[in-house]
């Protein structure tokens, strides 16, 4: 999964309002709910710094956005499209862009990285960062996968790093995992919990434990309908018609992994059986396996568990 970094200036009392929030992806395009996170922040009185590798992803990523909040401000100024005009602009005066993150981190209060999920990749940006990022400056991973404490561990801000786990999409789902590990602050981890609450959203903390909260317990239930269905117990439709009429979840497990991307779920499944190969919870799917290495990642290229047009 490709995900891009993020910064934000937090006006609450922990942060700098003179500072801004730093959005950082130095490998890949900004993906869909990376623009969502900076929409929602920006939106909400917070100055963000997207960065990336080229100045030609950045305009296609700020285009992207504001092609976003002007459908946004369509639906809520329908009687008043001057205000919905203003606010369209107001959000991106917000937003500046960079393909340095080093010559901004400087004057950063938060650092919200969501690049690659390869832990080597993530310490080689963090240890890079630290060198400029002010004292102050506060890092946050937005990793669903990787252990916080290995990536800040790389760092020499161990009390000034924290996990800060969104969910897709971003301007919908209220829900945020703030992850403390056993070197976070208590200042740091409540400027985390305030800046989640500024944007609108119900944060919940969480150990640095695999998984966090809710792929903990969302990952082990997909895979154990695919063992049901490997087993040939069950079909995966009747499994997905069974989970949404039974248990009231919206999407079936199969549906939800397609949704959510197989390439994405073997790898969480894999970084979880290499740290405990033990459990049977992390035990590799051989279903899974065979649809990923034919690139079949479920909606995202038109097959996965289902076949899509």
């Amino acid at each position: 999964r490709r995900k891009a970094g993020v910064g934000i200036n937090h006006l609450a009392k922990q942060f700098r309002p003179s500072e801004p929030l730093l959005s950082l992806d130095p490998l890949h395009s900004v993906p869909h709910a990376t623009k969502a996170f900076l929409r929602v922040a920006a939106a909400t009185g917070h100055t963000v710094v997207l960065v990336d590798q080229t100045e030609d992803i950045l305009a296609k990523s700020r285009k992207g956005i504001e092609e976003s909040l002007r459908r946004v401000a369509k639906k809520k100024f329908a009687e008043n499209p001057k205000a919905g005009d203003e606010f369209v602009d107001k959000t991106l005066s917000s937003i500046s862009t960079s393909t340095d993150a080093a010559s901004v981190v400087h004057s950063t209060d938060l650092v919200v990285e969501a690049i690659v999920e390869n832990l080597k990749v993530k310490t080689e940006l963090f240890t890079r960062l630290d060198k400029f990022a002010a004292e102050h400056t506060i890092f946050a991973s937005n990793t669903s996968s990787l252990q916080i404490t290995s990536i800040a561990n790389a760092t020499t801000r161990q009390d000034r790093f924290a996990g800060l786990h969104f969910f897709n999409p971003v301007p919908l789902m209220k829900l945020v995992e703030v992850i403390k590990t056993p070197m976070t602050s208590q200042k740091t981890f409540e400027s985390l919990i305030d800046f989640s609450r500024s944007l609108g959203k119900h944060p919940v903390s969480c150990k640095d434990t695999p998984g966090f909260i809710v792929n903990r317990l969302l990952v082990p239930y997909l895979l154990e309908a695919v063992r049901l269905y490997e087993r040939g117990d069950a079909s995966k439709e009747d499994i997905d018609t069974a989970m949404k009429l039974g248990a009231g979840y919206p999407m079936g497990p199969f549906e939800l992994l397609d949704y959510v991307g197989l390439d994405t779920t073997k790898f969480i499944l894999d970084g979880w059986h290499e740290m405990d190969a033990k459990n049977p919870l992390f035990q590799p799917s051989s279903s899974l396996d065979k649809l990923v290495a034919e690139n079949k990642f479920g909606k995202k290229t038109g097959e996965g568990y289902y076949k899509y047009k």
